[in-house]
């Protein structure tokens, strides 16, 4: 399940509430406040009798300004495969740096499983920097040494600095 909408207080116990009024068990989430907006994806648990019953109490919460877009989840996730990494990225900030790196990435079958940015004020200069930090699926053939050395390379072209690992299991 996917929610949008305008940052409230309450805003994630209501969905909680209709979740646990219908008997629904949340199994894992990721949310976040983002300029004002909220927004989250969510995975539940839930008696199939029920399903239509919770359709219908998600979608009195768009009278709330909040849109609930649903998607059954018809196959269990298969166990991922391949090795983690994980990237991180500081350098001054300029238009170009995601897409030059997520380009990388792709190129090498890396999937992006978790990515969050922000800008921030530099603690002496004051001068806007820029930091990520993403969580990687490497295939399995995925030629590690290589792949740090195209990341390196963007870097030094972006005159960014970039942290990048497999993560132990």
């Amino acid at each position: 399940m996917t929610i949008l909408g305008p940052d409230r207080t309450g805003l994630v116990e209501s969905v909680a509430r209709v979740v646990a009024d219908h008997g629904g068990n949340w199994l894992e989430s990721r949310m976040c406040r983002l300029g004002g907006e909220f927004a989250g994806i969510l995975r539940i648990e839930l008696p199939v009798e029920k399903r239509q019953m919770l359709l219908d109490a998600l979608q009195s919460l768009q009278s709330r300004g909040l849109t609930v877009v649903v998607r059954p989840d018809e196959a269990a996730a298969a166990a991922t495969q391949g090795r983690q990494a994980r990237l991180e990225i500081v350098g001054h900030d300029r238009p170009g740096i995601v897409r030059q790196i997520t380009h990388a990435l792709a190129r090498a079958n890396v999937n992006v499983e978790e990515f969050s940015s922000e800008c921030v004020s530099a603690p002496m200069s004051g001068e806007t920097l820029f930091k990520a930090a993403a969580r990687l699926q490497l295939p399995e053939r995925c030629d590690l040494a290589a792949l740090k050395t195209d990341l390196e390379k963007i870097a030094d072209d972006l005159l960014v600095d970039i942290s990048f690992g497999e993560v132990s299991a």
